[in-house]
């Protein structure tokens, strides 16, 4: 199906933000919101937010895509991913004023991203879906864990470690070192949070990312999809987090959450195989929910 590409330009406080609307001739009434996921580079996964962005045009999905204040071309202090919820509203009264079609509305969201739309999509009733990929629930205890599983004991099992290590190239006083650290840190205990805190606003930065993304979760009423590489770290900490959590277990299988593993792929899905594969899985959802 033919599609028309559109600049956007509209305000959200005080500042100028920039998006790209990508409007099929033909669009169904349920769009999706590709927020971008921090500073990158630009032929990198922002190349892939085009291309996923025209695919989903092509099959008659409306899109938008825009940099949120202080990213990209937009205007504005830069913000973290943690106090975009402002721009994620006016962003998406933007998307509805310019494609009366649209009725619904779904967010797609890479690493923080993702964890950005947990922290708004129950807050806006036209949000109706999440895609999201390689969620960032990043903690100190959670990476070094992750980093002990996924990186050093398999480097116990290269032949390449063993090679370095009888040549003299490896420094292993230095490897110790950072070792013994990533273990102290996963020993740590995160600080305990009460039921009032999680019952609280998502807004609430006194409880610790994992537990605001799960509070967020189980406020949202819509359907979720979350894509998962399966050679990139900070996947392995969600799922290592998922692991060991009963409370995730618990809210993941009430809100009866989509899982889709993409074995060898790496954290932006970099290759045409694994992109290609995330944008059918997107297709698919958006249809189908």
């Amino acid at each position: 199906m033919s599609f028309q590409e559109q600049a956007l330009r509209f305000h959200c406080q005080q500042a100028w933000l920039y998006g790209i609307l990508h409007l099929p001739q033909q669009p169904i009434s349920r769009g999706v919101l590709i927020v971008v996921g921090g500073p990158q580079y630009r032929v990198g996964s922002h190349r892939q937010f085009v291309l996923l962005a025209r695919y989903l045009a092509e099959r008659g999905i409306p899109v938008m895509r825009f940099d949120y204040r202080g990213m990209g071309d937009s205007d504005g202090a830069i913000q973290t991913f943690e106090h975009i919820a402002a721009d994620l509203r006016c962003a998406t009264d933007i998307f509805f004023e310019h494609c009366s079609a649209l009725e619904e509305v779904i967010i797609w969201g890479l690493c923080d991203a993702a964890s950005a739309a947990l922290f708004y999509a129950h807050q806006d009733q036209r949000i109706s879906g999440l895609i999201l990929l390689n969620p960032w629930v990043r903690t100190e205890q959670g990476i070094a864990k992750a980093y002990l599983k996924h990186y050093y004991l398999k480097r116990l099992f290269s032949k390449e470690f063993w090679g370095k290590l009888i040549s003299g190239k490896f420094n292993p006083l230095a490897s110790i070192r950072s070792l013994y650290t990533f273990g102290k840190n996963s020993l740590q205990r995160a600080k305990p949070t009460s039921v009032e805190d999680q019952a609280s606003s998502t807004c609430d930065l006194t409880a610790s990312l994992p537990e605001r993304m799960r509070t967020g979760l189980k406020s949202f009423k819509g359907r979720v999809l979350i894509i998962i590489s399966g050679k990139d770290l900070t996947a392995h900490e969600f799922m290592d987090l998922i692991h060991t959590s009963t409370d995730w277990q618990k809210i993941l299988k009430e809100k009866e959450v989509v899982f889709f593993h993409i074995q060898q792929a790496d954290h932006t899905f970099s290759t045409r195989e694994w992109r290609n594969q995330v944008a059918e899985q997107t297709v698919k959802s958006v249809l189908s929910w």
